[in-house]
C-alpha cells in the first residue's frame, strides 16, 4: 500500500483518514512501513497469544495481538492531530482499562511483544526498545523465530533491562502477570 499522500510528519489523525490502513506504524511522524509476517511469525505470535489468553481468563488484564494500535505517548486531552506515535505490537497486555478505547490502547501497555522478521530486527531491537522505555513498557520481549529464542527486558528505574533468556524448550516466566508461564516448546514446535 502506498501512502496515501507524501507529508513531511505524519499523525494519528492522518490514520483515522485512510481508507486501507495497511500495515503501517507512525514514529516521531514518520511513517514506517510493514512487511507482512510469515506463516511462522504468525503461528508463533497465535501460540504465545493463546497462553497468555488463557492465563487471563476471568481476570482483568486483556491480550490483543497484531494489528492493533498503540498510541505509546497519548494524553488525555490529546487531539488526533497531537499523537505522531502509533505502534503495532505483535502482542500487548494491557492491564489499565482505561487505557483502551475504540481505537486501541492510549499510552503505555503493561507488556509488549515482538517477534522478529528479517526486515524488523533492528527495528524491534533498538528503535522499539527506545521507544518502550520511554513509554513505560514494563515488560518487553523479543521473540526470534531463527534461533528459537526469547529475551525479556524489564522496566527498571525507567530503564528496560535485560532480565531474561530463553530457549525453544524452557518455560518462560511473564513477569507483569503473576504466576503466567509461556511454554516454549509450544511456541517453537517446527
Amino acid at each position: 500500500m502506498a501512502l496515501p499522500a507524501e507529508k513531511e510528519r505524519y499523525t494519528f489523525a492522518d490514520i483515522l483518514t485512510w481508507k486501507e490502513s495497511g500495515r503501517i506504524e507512525i514514529i516521531n511522524g514518520e511513517a514506517v512501513m510493514m512487511a507482512l509476517p510469515s506463516r511462522i511469525h504468525q503461528k508463533i505470535s497465535f501460540e504465545i497469544g493463546r497462553q497468555i489468553g488463557n492465563y487471563l481468563e476471568g481476570k482483568k488484564c486483556e491480550v490483543y495481538p497484531a494489528p492493533f494500535g498503540v498510541r505509546l505517548f497519548e494524553r488525555d486531552g490529546d487531539a488526533p492531530d497531537d499523537v505522531d506515535t502509533l505502534v503495532e505490537p505483535d502482542i500487548s497486555v494491557i492491564c489499565d482499562k482505561n487505557k483502551l478505547d475504540k481505537h486501541g490502547c492510549k499510552g503505555a501497555p503493561d507488556m509488549v511483544i515482538e517477534i522478529l522478521s528479517p526486515s524488523t530486527v533492528r527495528h524491534d531491537r533498538f528503535v522499539k526498545l527506545a521507544l518502550y522505555q520511554r513509554a513505560g513498557v514494563r515488560e518487553y520481549w523479543i521473540v526470534e523465530p531463527e534461533t528459537k529464542t526469547v529475551q525479556v527486558y524489564t522496566l527498571e528505574s525507567g530503564i528496560l533491562q535485560p532480565r531474561a533468556f530463553y530457549g525453544p524448550e524452557d518455560v518462560a516466566k511473564v513477569n507483569v502477570l503473576n504466576g503466567c508461564f509461556i511454554e516454549l516448546s509450544k511456541v517453537f514446535d517446527e
